[in-house]
């Protein structure tokens, strides 16, 4: 398959952004003569720089982003670090779990402006959740002001609801936990899911509306599941472009950021909510000043 690079032209969004505006999910690819891809990458994608991604959350008016470490760069976290140095009061980074972080590295990327890490167990990859491995992560790291950043299907949110409430650290779920609009804001997972959020420890994140989309669901249910999470957790709701879209890279179907985050004014029409979900909520979460 042909790889093609984000869209090059975006477009403002039809609604200004408010101050300290954040998007919380971001990638960067190399370039790989600087930061090489991992021999074992399911794709190799075109390269995407920090510099390409601010220019186009400079278009957005994004003043802050949050970086997640790709898998296509495995454990090699200065491709993390070092973008955040290009603008360390604006961005912070979330790496990939790596069991074998040491106490010395784990307090140089905290000083470097790493504030979590993530486990990529969707059923998409061949995993799934695993408690003991999820405990060890989290004990690595709970003295600090980090979160736990979850790419997951539904159904292991809900099979594990219990330990994630639970849990020392902030949780986050990526892209609306993967899940099946059809089924309606009604479906007992999705409650659970909702109700995880309301319950304080568990943050979502309603971004990736074109990889739901790029896989059947309808733009109307993914509003109305944003709707019904911000209406039941205002505080815990977060938004991210997932710029440079890895799962579109085909013709006609790259998103614009722009249109991206014109979708937030349908998850969102009151501008107070909008505030805390691009604003105020990321700023809590990743400790931007």
């Amino acid at each position: 398959m042909v790889n093609y690079p984000p869209v090059p032209n975006p477009r403002p969004a039809k609604f200004a952004p408010p101050s300290g505006a954040c998007d919380t999910h971001f990638h960067i690819y190399g370039p790989p003569h600087l930061y090489p891809y991992v021999e074992n990458r399911r794709s190799t994608p075109p390269a995407a720089p920090i510099e390409h991604y601010l220019n186009m959350a400079d278009v957005l008016g994004l003043e802050r982003g949050v970086l997640v470490q790709p898998n296509v760069h495995g454990f090699e976290t200065a491709v993390v670090t070092d973008a955040i140095a290009r603008a360390p009061d604006r961005l912070r980074g979330v790496i990939n779990a790596n069991p074998d972080l040491g106490a010395d590295e784990i307090a140089a990327l905290h000083a470097g402006g790493v504030r979590g890490i993530r486990l990529n167990i969707t059923h998409a990859h061949g995993k799934g959740f695993t408690r003991e491995i999820f405990a060890a992560q989290i004990a690595k790291i709970a003295h600090l002001p980090w979160s736990v950043d979850l790419h997951c299907d539904l159904d292991s949110v809900v099979a594990h609801a219990e330990v994630l409430d639970s849990a020392a650290l902030p949780v986050v779920i990526d892209h609306f936990a993967r899940c099946d609009g059809a089924r309606g804001t009604d479906d007992p997972d999705f409650r659970v899911m909702a109700d995880l959020a309301a319950a304080g420890n568990v943050w979502i994140k309603i971004g990736g509306a074109d990889r739901l989309m790029s896989r059947g669901a309808k733009y109307a249910d993914i509003v109305a599941m944003a709707r019904a999470l911000i209406d039941r957790a205002p505080e815990r709701i977060i938004w991210g472009t997932d710029w440079p879209h890895s799962e579109v890279w085909q013709p006609g179907k790259m998103p614009n950021d722009g249109d991206l985050l014109d979708m937030v004014a349908d998850y969102a029409p009151d501008a107070g909510a909008r505030r805390k979900i691009l604003a105020d909520n990321p700023a809590a979460l990743y400790g931007f000043d």
